[in-house]
């Protein structure tokens, strides 16, 4: 169900890589991590009081997508 989120949001520009852009950006509708997110990572968003799901592992997330890249943070805006 939630990647399917992502990619809506993602034909329609609304998508944020990466946990700088979801700790920059404040209005955020859903964010979304992947299971191998690294721990730092996961601590950031914490103490920002960020909630995430946790979707599926950085490789799996990016072949469903479709992208030619892995990230572990993905934001709806």
């Amino acid at each position: 169900m939630s990647i399917k989120e992502i990619k809506e949001a993602m034909e329609k520009g609304n998508v944020l890589f990466g946990v700088r852009q979801a700790l920059k950006n404040k209005k955020l509708k859903q964010v979304f991590i992947s299971k191998d997110t690294r721990d730092e990572t996961v601590e950031k968003l914490e103490a920002a009081k960020i909630e995430f799901d946790v979707l599926k592992s950085k490789a799996d997330i990016s072949k469903e997508l479709n992208l030619d890249f892995e990230c572990e943070v993905f934001s709806i805006k």
